[in-house]
């Protein structure tokens, strides 16, 4: 079973810049493609923000490209979403995730944690 444990978050003046990491047990990781998805309340679907596959390859939502970079440590078993310039609609809750197969935006993300608050002021 895989499981998924997020840290880091929290909150930060527009402009400024934050990071959530994640650390996944009970998989092959370098099997897995591992991503970060967003819910904002009142949303019924998440979105997803950025994806990488075990060879270091990335996606990007057209909202967080050129802001944010994913990246992942293949060794640790974890990924790192570093969010820059932040914007008050990046307020959300950011999900650590993972799935199999083709990886990128559309790849069905089957593991989710539980989520690390971003929030982020005007």
């Amino acid at each position: 079973e895989v499981k998924l444990e997020e840290s880091g978050g929290g909150s930060v003046q527009a402009g400024g810049s934050l990071s959530v990491s994640c650390v996944e047990s009970g998989a092959t990781y370098s099997r897995l493609c591992m991503g970060w998805l967003r819910q904002v309340p009142g949303m019924e679907r998440h979105e997803v923000v950025a994806a990488v596959d075990s060879s270091g390859r990335t996606s990007y939502a057209s909202s967080v490209k050129g802001r944010f970079t994913i990246s992942r440590d293949n060794a640790k078993n974890t990924h790192t979403l570093q969010m820059n310039n932040l914007k008050p609609e990046d307020t959300a809750m950011y999900l650590c995730a993972a799935g199999v197969g083709y990886c990128d935006l559309g790849t069905d993300f089957s593991w989710r944690g539980q989520g690390t608050q971003v929030t982020v002021s005007s």
